[in-house]
């Protein structure tokens, strides 16, 4: 068989296949979130204001990788400051509620009561970014100073 004409045969194959290994990576995992909540304490902790411009900057890979994205709070007014949605951006946290269940008031409190650097994991429901319907996510949270962060993946 000439080279070119397999070559040919094989490219839809190769291209069906790629699609569906994109398809089934867009998803982040519980690893991934976790180490890119790390890499947000680490980021805080060397510098705020550059930490939440980075966590806020769509492009940087570093906080915004897949379906995973870092979200932070102020301890003191509740009002993000970090979101992948930036209608979110000075919203207060605490006020969002999905299903009847308050759980922005529910992370908030489960941060705000943990000593500094302890880091909780919390179930709830949640629009993946660019959609309405909420879906099943567990987030990593934590506390660094006056900061309320989280990052999640959806189950």
């Amino acid at each position: 068989m000439d080279r070119r004409i397999l070559i040919f045969a094989l490219a839809p194959f190769a291209l069906l296949s790629g699609g569906a290994l994109a398809v089934a990576q867009q998803a982040g995992t519980a690893a991934e979130a976790r180490t890119m909540l790390d890499r947000a304490v680490a980021a805080l902790n060397a510098n705020e204001t550059a930490a939440l411009a980075a966590f806020n900057d769509k492009d940087n890979n570093d906080f915004h990788y897949r379906d995973l994205y870092v979200f932070c709070f102020d301890l003191t007014t509740g009002a993000f400051n970090a979101h992948a949605n930036p209608a979110l951006i000075g919203r207060d946290s605490r006020t969002i509620k999905l299903g009847g269940e308050p759980i922005g008031q529910r992370i908030f409190d489960i941060i705000k009561n943990a000593p500094e650097g302890t880091v909780s994991a919390v179930d709830y429901i949640f629009p993946k970014p660019g959609t309405t319907e909420p879906v099943p996510k567990e987030s990593y949270v934590t506390r660094i100073g006056n900061e309320g962060c989280g990052v999640g993946y959806y189950k």
